[in-house]
């Protein structure tokens, strides 16, 4: 993964360019992202402002600046990792369905 879609990831050690990353695929869907947490709180605030850029040049999906999560990095994190589990993917996948729509619970309603 360009380490630029994942703000919150490490990067490799070969390659700065390139987020510690995983993904899990089943029968054609994500069903697991998985990466390494940047503790650095110097890099994650590069990460942060570079995000904020984006999202001044018309990227809504990008991570905002979190002064309060950087403050924790700086009293020290200590290496972690975690996953992600899609479980409306793996619905999908367990019910043979071809979209979310089919077998969200409870779907977002839009104001009238």
């Amino acid at each position: 993964f360009p380490a630029d879609i994942l703000p919150l990831s490490k990067t490799l050690e070969k390659n700065h360019l390139e987020a510690d990353a995983f993904q899990v695929f089943a029968g054609g869907l994500e069903l697991i992202k998985a990466f390494t947490e940047q503790n650095d709180p110097l890099e994650q605030r590069w990460r942060f402002e570079n995000q904020e850029r984006l999202r001044a040049g018309g990227e809504e999906e990008a991570q905002r600046l979190d002064e309060d999560f950087l403050e924790a990095l700086e009293y020290g994190m200590p290496p972690a990792a975690g996953f992600g589990l899609g479980i409306d993917r793996l619905v999908m996948l367990l019910t043979n369905s071809h979209s979310a729509r089919e077998i969200i619970l409870f779907p977002t309603m839009r104001p009238k």
